[in-house]
């Protein structure tokens, strides 16, 4: 069901695409982004590291996920982070409309994950400042989003124990170490949350994938509460220099 912002926001915004502003079909009154827009969004597709999704030709062991934690075992991101990709992130980063979580969450769909009955989605947190200026966490938005697609629950059981620069200035050495301790488990650990055990797959939800830092280090916290299975799954792809 959504709340009242979003229904608000519905009844007064034109019914016109985001990216390219055309009209909105009677069939897409409840999308931001038409159709064709969306199609233009370019699938991430192998070959890839079947860990990381890193494209290749690789040379060797995939570098970008060599020093990730053992439990995070599958990364998969929808679509690359151009034609349009990026303003629609931006839009749900920046633009407060949380509404477009659907359009993006729909291309998750599609990402092929060994999921089952047990799986649950883990937004990544947004420190309390940043989630006080933006007023929702795009991370949770896409989560719920998901979870309304895949039929599986969002479980809050990380919590961002402190603040962090942006990344998106940052070089991917930086990255690591800006993110470095930033999460830590929840009350609701893994095996602690009534319904939910430690055998369960913990899906990371989270809107972009640039070196997978971040996914990385909220896995971490995650392992170390004793989940023993996580994969993470992102909208957008950023295009980084090959790490292999």
């Amino acid at each position: 069901m959504r709340n009242t912002a979003e229904a608000l926001e519905q009844l007064f915004l034109p019914a016109e695409c985001l990216l390219c502003h055309a009209l909105l079909s009677d069939r897409d009154t409840d999308r931001i982004v038409c159709p064709v827009c969306r199609h233009r969004w370019r699938p991430v597709r192998p070959p890839w590291c079947e860990r990381c999704g890193q494209p290749e030709p690789h040379f060797g062991p995939c570098r970008l996920c060599a020093e990730w934690p053992a439990a995070l075992t599958v990364v998969r991101s929808a679509v690359w982070l151009s034609d349009g990709a990026r303003e629609a992130v931006h839009a749900l980063k920046y633009g407060a409309l949380p509404r477009i979580a659907d359009d993006l969450a729909a291309a998750i769909a599609g990402v092929s994950l060994p999921t089952d009955a047990a799986s649950v989605l883990v937004p990544i947190p947004l420190a309390p400042k940043r989630l006080r200026q933006r007023g929702y966490n795009q991370s949770e938005a896409l989560a719920r989003a998901l979870s309304r697609l895949w039929k599986i629950p969002v479980v809050d059981v990380l919590i961002r124990s402190r603040e962090t620069a942006t990344q998106t200035a940052l070089t991917p050495e930086t990255r690591l170490a800006n993110v470095a301790g930033a999460f830590t488990p929840g009350p609701e650990t893994p095996g602690r949350r009534p319904g939910v055990s430690r055998d369960a797959t913990y899906i990371l939800v989270d809107d972009v994938f640039t070196t997978g830092a971040t996914l990385a280090e909220a896995a971490r916290a995650l392992e170390q509460a004793g989940a023993r299975t996580i994969y993470g799954v992102t909208f957008g792809r950023a295009v980084i220099p090959d790490f292999t």
